[in-house]
């Protein structure tokens, strides 16, 4: 069986690090990556971009709305995960609007962060 493990954290925690403990951060990730990798764990990993990048789509009565941020409902859990590869935000807009789930549910989309680990 496969899991997502996702990563929640306080935004102000990592806002509060020095570049150098981010960077500490981030090889620490990294290497742990490499380490999962080793063992067979890893399927893939990425690392979410803020939440002020995201947006939240929904559709309802064949009506599409779009909500900066990742406002999801406190009852709704996350029942998926599908990375895609947009040409830009609207491309992945549209995208998520054809998940049959954006009908009952809300589907968050983030830009991918791609760390760059400078030693």
């Amino acid at each position: 069986m496969k899991y997502l493990c996702q990563v929640w954290f306080e935004p102000a925690t990592l806002e509060a690090m020095t570049d150098e403990e981010k960077g500490s951060l981030d090889r620490a990730s990294l290497a742990y990556d490499d380490d999962l990798i080793a063992s067979g764990h890893m399927v893939t990993a990425h690392a979410l971009q803020s939440p002020k990048n995201a947006v939240t789509v929904r559709v309802r009565n064949d009506e599409m709305s779009v909500t900066d941020g990742p406002f999801a409902e406190t009852k709704e859990q996350l029942g998926g995960f599908i990375l895609i590869d947009a040409k830009d935000l609207n491309d992945a807009i549209r995208v998520a609007a054809g998940i049959p789930l954006a009908k009952l549910g809300s589907i968050e989309v983030r830009p991918i962060y791609d760390i760059r680990v400078h030693n």
